[in-house]
């Protein structure tokens, strides 16, 4: 059977798999006998939800307040000492 496979193929082609396509959400998506699913529920309590919602806030609004500050001193030199 795999000698019959190999004859279809193109020349050029030994018929071995180097990426596997099968991927979610495409069409041609084959869904594996027992694959593991992803599991879509957390082991986190409410509260270490909320602390850990906190924690990514707060690590954003760090990277915005740099972002701004950095901006903030662009526009100072440029008004002070590059357009003068």
């Amino acid at each position: 059977m795999a000698r019959d496979r190999r004859a279809k193929l193109p020349e050029g082609d030994d018929g071995r798999t180097i990426v596997d396509m099968n991927v979610d959400g495409m069409p041609w998506f084959r869904k594996r006998e027992g694959e593991a699913q992803p599991r879509g529920d957390s082991d986190l309590s409410p509260d270490q939800w909320r602390l850990y919602l906190w924690a990514a806030v707060r690590a954003a609004l760090a990277v915005a307040l740099i972002f701004g500050a950095v901006f903030a001193l662009f526009i100072a030199f440029c008004d002070f000492v590059w357009f003068r």
